[in-house]
């Protein structure tokens, strides 16, 4: 949790059983030779679903994101508009919300960079979605060398 008083931090949380269920999916169709339905996403290698489960839904107000890269790459933080249940309903496209949010660290460099514009809006969003919802889901991409044990990552929201 946040240090300071009346901060509420949300860390990101690998869900490597919804992820391995994605990707039997994508295999699943490559082995019968079958399409994906029309405009269903299908999680690429460098993706992984990860999730923010909302300790507390109402009055929150997005502060800012704490992403710590180990290394130099870029990780992309795509928002989902899905409720996964037991079955597994498919991820469509039509349910990815924007903006997204890319945070990278350049070679050499101490601190992790962002376009803030877009950061700004997606956490506000993030921080409405929490009034209706008690887990969040994400696919995060990892890019340019990094991998998923390279990051550490929450959401920091005034409480």
């Amino acid at each position: 949790m946040a240090a300071e008083a009346g901060m509420l931090e949300l860390p990101f949380v690998r869900d490597d059983q919804l992820t391995r269920c994605m990707r039997l999916r994508f295999q699943s169709l490559q082995q019968k030779n079958v399409k994906p339905q029309d405009g269903e996403k299908l999680l690429h290698p460098n993706e992984h679903v990860y999730r923010v489960d909302f300790i507390r839904q109402h009055n929150l107000r997005f502060l800012r994101w704490d992403m710590k890269l180990e290394r130099p790459g870029k990780v992309t933080v795509t928002g989902t508009s899905q409720h996964w249940t037991p079955d597994l309903t498919h991820l469509m496209n039509r349910q990815l919300l924007e903006p997204v949010g890319i945070f990278w660290k350049k070679p050499g460099a101490k601190e992790v960079e962002c376009n803030e514009a877009d950061a700004q809006e997606f956490g506000e969003r993030i921080a409405e979605l929490a009034q209706i919802r008690k887990v969040m889901y994400f696919l995060l991409s990892f890019t340019e060398g990094l991998e998923p044990a390279q990051l550490k990552g929450s959401v920091v929201f005034k409480a």
